[in-house]
């Protein structure tokens, strides 16, 4: 697995301002950059950029490399089965064998007791590393994460931590826009709003 991204001459605008403009920077296999900044500043917009969700004021985002998404929302159906709901997401996704990635991944979050239980009945944590378990279970080879430390108490932000590290070792690349503490070794500092 090899994932890498390249941001070139990066803008964005949302509401008529905006956000940020000239930003350029890659992330290459095995890499990690942590974005931060202030409230409104354009963290959740930047990875909804690298997901092609958003479209920039101006420049590029480069990258053949197949990208997944965690963001605030889990897009989980509250009504299926934690497994079965993963599982149709996992079944969209390139690779074979959803089902056993799926169990992988459920096993990887700490959520392998869980995949009976409603998505609806999840706690707040749990929905968050399930929405984690998504990520995982796509097997792609960019990780776009949006504060994905929400919400998760101290043990389950090592395992995040953890799983991140897995992934970079393996050649994939992450992009994660946090206002919480995230370990991640050698990461690129992207810091939006400042004066730099």
């Amino acid at each position: 697995m090899t994932g890498s991204l390249a941001f070139r001459n990066l803008a964005c605008a949302r509401g008529g301002r905006v956000l940020f403009e000239s930003l350029s920077f890659a992330i290459e296999p095995g890499g990690a950059a942590l974005v931060t900044g202030p409230n409104g500043i354009g963290k959740s917009s930047l990875i909804r950029i690298a997901a092609g969700l958003l479209k920039p004021l101006s420049g590029s985002v480069e990258g053949s490399a197949t990208r997944a998404l965690m963001a605030e929302a889990s897009a989980l159906d509250s009504d299926r089965r934690l497994a079965d709901a993963l599982r149709f997401w996992a079944a969209l996704d390139a690779g074979g064998a959803p089902g056993d990635r799926v169990y992988r991944a459920l096993d990887a979050t700490g959520l392998a007791l869980l995949g009976d239980v409603p998505v609806r009945l999840l706690s707040t944590g749990q929905r968050r590393r399930a929405a984690f378990a998504r990520v995982v279970a796509s097997e792609a080879p960019v990780w776009l994460l949006d504060e994905p430390a929400n919400g998760l108490d101290e043990a389950s932000v090592r395992t995040l931590e953890a799983l991140i590290a897995r992934h970079r070792a393996a050649g994939g690349a992450v992009l994660i826009a946090t206002h919480l503490p995230i370990d991640a070794p050698d990461a690129q500092s992207i810091v939006l709003g400042s004066a730099a």
